[in-house]
């Protein structure tokens, strides 16, 4: 599972890993939530990488109303080709979800302890993402959307929670976005990132709280370090 994450990086590194045609200004985010807009790219018509901003929290074009997306944060990697709420999308609308840590919660001393796993060399890296476009909004605006696959937890992972984001491997991103991959080739790519290239430590659990979104939260927390918040996280 995936609920929050963080794009902190600066720009001009997101755009050197991800190759859209796009400058967009991007502000540091520390803790990216469901419902927000979230940095994404996908092809365009023309073949290139483009930069789009899409809401988290995938609305299939047939659901009746946007509270669907409540329950498509994340899409199972493992079942995408049955599930009706993301089959149409994993076959044609593939796109990468731009990050640079996310957050689990762990048991710890009877309360939720918030751990952010990133790269060990701070890079940001690519989710593996599913988006869809939805017209039947009140207003007639078309909403695009979108959902965070998972796969199994490495070795790393696997004490803090049993699922993990698929991180791709830049080399794959080509692959993953180019329609004209099957669909079971695409669900060769939907692995767990190897646990060496990735970190994951204590941080504050001033994240639990969605208001809360400066860079302190992505610190390690000290067994020294003061936590302030004994606020419980809203698990989705």
């Amino acid at each position: 599972m995936c609920g929050r994450y963080s794009l902190t990086t600066p720009a001009e590194a997101v755009l050197r890993v991800f190759e859209y045609l796009e400058r967009p200004n991007l502000m540091p985010r520390a803790n990216i939530a469901p419902t927000q807009e979230v940095a994404a790219v996908r092809l365009g018509d023309d073949g290139a990488r483009h930069f789009v901003s899409l809401r988290w929290g995938l609305i299939p074009s047939w659901a009746k109303d946007a509270s669907f997306g409540a329950k498509t944060i994340n899409a199972r990697g493992e079942t995408l080709a049955e599930k009706p709420a993301f089959c149409d999308a994993f076959r044609h609308r593939r796109c990468l979800i731009a990050a640079d840590g996310f957050y689990e919660w762990k048991t710890e001393a009877g309360a939720k302890q918030p751990y952010r796993i990133a790269r060990d060399d701070g890079a940001p890296f690519g989710f593996a993402g599913l988006w869809a476009r939805w017209d039947k909004a009140p207003d007639g605006a078309p909403l695009e959307t979108c959902s965070i696959v998972t796969t199994d937890a490495n070795e790393l992972l696997r004490a803090i929670h049993h699922r993990m984001p698929v991180i791709l491997d830049p080399a794959d991103f080509t692959a993953w976005l180019d329609p004209g991959t099957s669909p079971a080739e695409a669900q060769a790519l939907l692995r767990p990132c190897p646990p060496d290239r990735l970190v994951a430590y204590r941080v504050s659990r001033r994240v639990n709280k969605v208001a809360n979104d400066d860079l302190s939260l992505i610190g390690p927390l000290g067994d020294d370090a003061p936590d302030d918040s004994g606020d419980q996280p809203r698990l989705l």
